[in-house]
């Protein structure tokens, strides 16, 4: 099993910045993708961004060029930093952990990020 504990969320005005950290415990492999997904009231959960534990990244296009997602391997945890913030942003955040050899995916407990206008 892999425990994740997201940290960061909050209320921002429009314009402004965020960082999301999401720790990872337990059964942590090497090889594995992380990353953040989002779910708005009424919507369908979404992506946001991934990155690979070798930094290949991935990002929706709602969020290329506002948002940037990194990582630390040697502590298992990955960030999200958001800036720009718009209030389509407003959700929650879910904490992403794939495991690429058993293939399974893991989630946090969510983070609301409210961002007002």
């Amino acid at each position: 099993q892999v425990q994740l504990v997201e940290s960061g969320g909050g209320l921002v005005q429009a314009g402004g910045s965020l960082r999301l950290s999401c720790v990872a415990s337990g059964s942590v492999g090497s090889a594995n993708t992380m990353g953040w997904y989002r779910q708005a009231p009424g919507n369908q959960r979404e992506l946001v961004a991934t990155i690979t534990s070798t930094g290949s990244k991935k990002y929706a296009d709602s969020v290329k060029g506002r948002f940037t997602i990194s990582r630390d391997n040697a502590k298992n945890t990955v960030f999200l930093q958001m800036n720009s913030l718009k209030p389509e942003d407003t959700a929650v955040y879910y904490c992403y952990y794939w495991r690429t050899v058993t293939r399974t995916s893991y989630w946090g407990q969510g983070t609301q990020v409210t961002v007002s206008s």
